[in-house]
């Protein structure tokens, strides 16, 4: 009886027009979802899909891909979907490249996912980033992935000491003494009484002046300005290698100049003890500083980027350093100039304070090296906040006789007897170390000198070239460590 009740239900429900079916269709549903427990559903599931045949099983499976397996980043809003992916880890992310094409291509064009895991890498990324390749975010998100992926491979080269060549210049007979970099160039002074121009790409010497024994050297486009083991200083025109102007009134050898065509001001450090401000345009004499009581073996001419109790933010100042102390003058060249703080190394021990080359300001961090360690100055409060002097250095790092070359926020370039290193500013580990011949050390570092050093806050988004650094050989000659090209 009811086997003939249940066929009789089936030929109705088979019978049944479109409407008629979906209604009977939801009063089913509605039985399985209200009348029936979770056991229920489960056995009547397991009994339809041992009933099933080829093509319901193929519509199952079909079916359940997309409920149990969905994409959800594909699913969520464009927008939804980026913020998450920015959250990620470069290596994450190269993972959800993998996973289909269609992930490959989100995360790829992911602007904000790809930026963040270069600013973690120490790339720097402009404010204005987003606004690059005219708006265009698929073409953006590609930019700072490609620019990531080269700074992972210029990195690893760093580490195993394949970013760098090098290569020696030739043309001195006497010693160097002096080196400055800009822009690509080179200049060079020596006692053979000659400041040479050199191309720091093609190594050619570009100029030959003729001048006096050089103790430090500055240059620009139209000028070169040389002090010199005879008290004087001297600006010459770079092109015709006429002497402009002569300041002299020091009496003792001239160790170290820096000069600001807006203010007309050249600025020397000497033997004799004193600091000298002169008129740039004319060579007049404006004023001595007075106070240290050694050797001034390096001044600087800065703008302050910091506001203070002593200087503003903006205004100019002068850094004059001897074996010991480091002296702050605001500039002022309507009323007299005074020294306003004194940096050294906080201490009743007069030991551990002899401060070694190079003196380094970029208006806000005042870094110097020292017999122990590097120490770094907070301009806006003129205190000592960090003293860089791990015992985890590399074995090739030898502390007390390494020179501060540069500094940036990521990488700190130093210099021992033996080797150029790149230090992680932050951790104060070594990260590369590049051996270098054997140089000509000076006690001022007048003749070592980095080139562009913007890669030291953050490598550049577009790839680093030219100079790296420079210092002055035995036989006369410079030896140049340049970037090396990326093939990859």
């Amino acid at each position: 009886m009811y086997k003939n009740v249940w066929n009789l239900y089936i030929y109705i429900v088979k019978n049944m027009d479109g409407p008629e079916f979906k209604d009977w269709l939801c009063h089913l549903e509605k039985t399985f979802l209200q009348d029936l427990s979770n056991d229920q559903r489960c056995t009547a599931l397991d009994c339809l899909i041992a009933s099933s045949g080829d093509v319901q099983l193929r519509h199952l499976s079909t079916r359940l891909e997309g409920l149990l397996k969905r994409d959800f980043l594909r699913l969520l809003p464009k927008e939804l979907a980026n913020y998450l992916l920015s959250w990620l880890d470069p290596i994450t992310l190269g993972r959800c490249c993998q996973v289909s094409h269609q992930w490959n291509k989100m995360v790829t064009e992911c602007t904000e996912a790809w930026q963040q895991a270069c600013r973690v890498l120490g790339i720097q990324v402009p404010e204005d980033a987003d606004e690059s390749l005219h708006g265009n975010r698929a073409k953006n998100g590609l930019h700072w992935k490609t620019v990531y992926q080269k700074a992972l491979w210029r990195l690893k080269q760093l580490r195993d000491g394949s970013a760098f060549d090098s290569t020696t210049l030739h043309g001195h007979t006497a010693r160097v003494y002096s080196l400055h970099y800009r822009d690509g160039k080179v200049a060079s002074g020596s006692d053979d009484l000659t400041v040479r121009l050199w191309d720091v790409a093609s190594g050619k010497c570009l100029k030959v002046l003729q001048t006096h024994t050089v103790a430090d050297i500055k240059f620009d486009d139209i000028k070169v300005i040389t002090a010199s083991f005879d008290n004087t200083i001297a600006c010459w025109d770079l092109d015709s290698g006429e002497r402009l102007q002569q300041f002299s009134g020091h009496s003792g050898a001239v160790f170290s100049i820096d000069y600001s065509d807006k203010l007309d001001l050249l600025v020397s450090g000497s033997a004799d003890e004193t600091v000298k401000l002169w008129r740039l345009s004319d060579g007049s004499h404006i004023t001595t500083l007075t106070g240290h009581s050694d050797w001034v073996i390096q001044v600087l001419l800065q703008i302050c980027c910091v506001e203070s109790e002593k200087v503003q933010c903006g205004d100019h100042v002068i850094l004059s350093m001897d074996k010991s102390i480091i002296k702050v003058w605001p500039i002022s060249l309507s009323r007299e100039i005074e020294c306003v703080a004194m940096l050294t190394y906080p201490s009743e021990d007069s030991r551990g304070q002899l401060l070694l080359p190079r003196l380094h300001f970029d208006g806000r961090i005042v870094a110097c090296s020292s017999d122990i360690g590097i120490m770094l100055w907070d301009f806006a409060t003129l205190d000592l906040v960090r003293l860089i002097s791990p015992p985890e250095l590399a074995p090739t790092y030898q502390l007390g006789t390494s020179f501060l070359v540069s500094m940036g926020r990521v990488f700190t370039l130093c210099l021992d007897p033996q080797n150029l290193h790149i230090i992680y500013t932050q951790t104060q580990s070594v990260m590369s170390s590049w051996k270098l011949p054997i140089y000509r050390r000076s006690k001022r570092g007048s003749n070592f000198v980095a080139g562009c050093d913007s890669w030291l806050y953050g490598l550049m988004p577009q790839q680093e070239e030219g100079l790296v650094f420079a210092t002055s050989m035995p036989d006369h000659s410079i030896h140049l460590v340049r970037w090396r090209t990326v093939t990859r």
